[in-house]
Formats: C-alpha cells, structure tokens, sequence
C-alpha cells in the first residue's frame, strides 16, 4: 500500500520561501507519477504542478516561475520548493501519488494528510 507524508509548512512572511517534502513508501517511487495540490478555504483543491511519467514536468500558471517541484528517487521523496510567496498561497498542501500518467486529480489514486501554509502579508 502506498503511503505518502508531507513536512514542511508553516507560516511564513509574503515573500519568504519553503520547501515540502513529501515521504514516499509501500512501492518502487520510480513507477508512479506525482503532483502537489492545494486548497485554500472556501476553495476547491487545485493542481499546483505534477511531475509525470508520460507527460514530464508541469505548474499551474498562478505558481510558474515561483514554485519548482522535483523528487530525489534515491529518497523515494517529491519536493516543491516555493519561492516568493503570495498571501494567496495560503493553502493546505498535499501531495499526490498514481501508477498513471497523472494530471487532474481524478486522476490520482493515493494521497498524503496535507501540511498548511500560512503566507501573512
């Protein structure tokens, strides 16, 4: 069974970076595509950028040239480095894990708990 642990949110000051982590394990990391989402309040969860086994590397436009996202299959984790926060960045953050292509998240059959990040203005 695949299981995915997110670290590293918090609060931070707008413009101020982190860095995610999301711990990958119960199967080959090198298999599955993964991607990071977000749901701010009141909002629905949406995709913030995905590294796919068919398709490559890819962000939401609101975070491009922001945010970077890569994973270390030697550590079996995704990453999602976020850079120039935004207020509106504000959001619970969860990684996403599938044996597919990936893209929307239908699209993804196990998912991390979500770490929260606070941007304050």
């Amino acid at each position: 069974q695949v299981q995915l642990v997110e670290s590293g949110g918090g609060l931070v000051q707008a413009g101020g970076s982190l860095r995610l982590s999301c711990a990958f394990s119960g199967r080959t990391f090198t298999s599955y595509s993964t991607a990071w989402f977000r749901r701010a309040p009141g909002k629905e969860r949406e995709l913030v950028a995905g590294i796919s086994r068919t398709f490559g590397t890819y962000y939401a436009d609101s975070v491009k040239g922001r945010f970077t996202i890569s994973r270390d299959n030697a550590k079996n984790t995704l990453y999602l480095e976020m850079n120039s926060l935004k207020p509106e960045d504000t959001a619970v953050y969860s990684c996403a894990a599938d044996l597919g292509p990936g893209g929307s998240q239908a699209s993804y059959a196990y998912w991390g708990q979500g770490t929260q990040v606070t941007v304050s203005s």
